[in-house]
């Protein structure tokens, strides 16, 4: 690979993603709603319709989530004793909160990722 494909920085195009901001200027909002992409970012006119982010951001969201409230609670479970309707209810609530948040987060991750390797689209030169 040429270093003009390796010229955009990852690690900053997710994480302005990740704060849904536009990846190439970290200005412009990223998101027109919850989770529908931008065609173009109003700042620095970057197309952004290129994306395919499809269903990995509810992928990795569902592994987050699991990966963070199974083990919270089986220790709640068995430090506390709740009932199970209170620990049922308690934990669907908590999983449902965090899984709204990290969605739009993650989906943007996954935008600045594609922008930043230039897959989908996203591969013709930055305009000057």
């Amino acid at each position: 690979m040429t270093d003009e494909l390796n010229d955009r920085d990852s690690k900053q195009a997710m994480m302005r993603g990740w704060k849904r901001r536009c990846p190439r200027c970290g200005q412009g909002p990223l998101m027109q709603s919850y989770l529908t992409v931008r065609s173009s970012c109003p700042v620095c006119d970057q197309q952004l319709d290129h994306h395919r982010a499809d269903d990995g951001p509810a992928y990795l969201t569902i592994l987050i989530v699991g990966k963070l409230m199974a083990p919270l609670m089986i220790w709640v479970f068995t430090a506390y004793q709740p009932e199970p309707m209170v620990l049922a209810s308690t934990f669907s609530v908590g999983c449902i909160a965090v899984g709204l948040y990290l969605l739009p987060r993650l989906k943007g991750a996954i935008v600045g990722l594609q922008w930043a390797k230039r897959l989908y689209g996203f591969g013709a030169p930055d305009p000057a």
